[in-house]
């Protein structure tokens, strides 16, 4: 987003602040409740004298401390980007923690896991009570809970992991614990068979191209059974490496935007690609189907699409960072990359593969 002016730079402060102050606490109200309106009316009225005594750096301080306020009252706001994997049958759920920005497991369904304890709450708290030193390998996160409320739940990280399993007998600790380290791979690896499938089977054809409905599509196919938001516009904020994207309390006009922009040129569809980036619809995986999204739109207007192994990951990344003020970069990458070789197999699975190994970390 490109700021031209004060007005510019005013309304979107003031929708910015609006977001920050209200939208990540509307999670704790059904959707038009009266608390919900009266959180978002509080807000914009707080956003907007913020911009109109052009005092914007205070706003981090009341924001702040609203929030404190907010958490005093209702407790602390539930973290909702969560994944459940089946170990025999087992759910081990895991949550997002953006503090620490990795993921962290339930040490109770460890422990269920690992014994088939038909209490395993009781079992994890002795085996804790027992183990000092898992006071310091673990911490408290909100999880749903089977009654579907959130609790706070102890929670272990990758090296935590290790010492629960050590302390827990079980014959299956191995296996177990090699399931564990391969569980955000064989979950990437899963979606990127589907993402095979997508093309394989023809479903490819089905999908409305352009729209904010067909990268709903794409997501929900090849995210479905691995994530429980797959194909679901997300409700809360997010952020990647400093950078905000679109509030979700704006995110269906801003979709609805980007859906009536051209797609008649190439540049049309590159400023429609970066749109769709800044929008950042969902709370995971919107890379992967965003590079889906823009080749069906390329195939459909131009009769291209990218060859994806031409253009390098530090360049790409680089280059959609930069793309929010300015999309050159990415759109010569993207020029110097098109094929008219639309149908080639090759070019299609390879593409796949290039575009999940941009999301894994160096």
């Amino acid at each position: 987003m490109i700021i031209k002016n004060y007005w510019t730079f005013k309304q979107h402060f003031i929708t910015t602040t609006t977001s920050l102050l209200s939208g990540e606490t509307n999670c704790f109200f059904k959707e038009n409740s009266a608390q919900k309106k009266d959180l978002t009316a509080m807000s914009k009225n707080m956003a907007e004298k913020l911009a109109e005594t052009n005092l914007a750096h205070v706003a981090v301080e009341k924001i702040q401390k609203m929030l404190r306020l907010f958490k005093k009252k209702h407790g602390e706001i539930v973290m909702q980007k969560t994944s459940i994997r089946f170990f025999e049958d087992v759910p081990v759920r895991a949550v997002w923690d953006e503090e620490s920005s990795k993921w962290w497991f339930c040490a109770a369904d460890i422990a269920e896991a690992l014994t088939k304890s038909n209490n395993p709450r009781v079992y994890w708290a002795t085996v804790k009570r027992r183990n000092g030193e898992l006071f310091a390998n673990c911490k408290q996160l909100k999880l749903r809970a089977r009654d579907g409320k959130f609790y706070n739940t102890d929670v272990v990280d990758e090296q935590g992991l290790n010492t629960v399993i050590a302390l827990i007998p079980s014959k299956k600790s191995e296996v177990f614990a090699r399931w564990m380290k391969n569980m955000e791979t064989s979950l990437d690896e899963k979606s990127k068979q589907k993402a095979y499938e997508l093309f394989e089977s023809g479903f490819v054809d089905n999908i409305e191209v352009g729209t904010a409905k067909g990268l709903q599509q794409i997501h929900g196919y090849i995210f479905g059974g691995l994530y429980d938001f797959a194909g679901q516009i997300r409700t809360l904020n997010i952020a990647k490496g400093g950078f905000a994207f679109a509030p979700a309390l704006y995110l269906d006009g801003a979709l609805a935007h980007i859906e009536k922009m051209p797609e008649s040129t190439l540049e049309d569809i590159v400023k429609k690609y970066v749109e769709m980036n800044v929008a950042h619809p969902f709370m995971e995986g919107n890379g992967r189907s965003t590079r889906i999204w823009l080749d069906l739109i390329l195939k459909k207007n131009l009769k291209k699409c990218v060859d994806w192994s031409l253009i390098d990951k530090k360049d790409y990344l680089a280059a959609m960072r930069e793309s929010v003020s300015d999309p050159t970069k990415i759109y010569g990458l993207i020029k110097n990359a098109l094929t008219d070789d639309i149908y080639n197999r090759e070019i299609i699975m390879k593409g796949i593969d290039y575009s999940y190994y941009y999301e894994t970390e160096e």
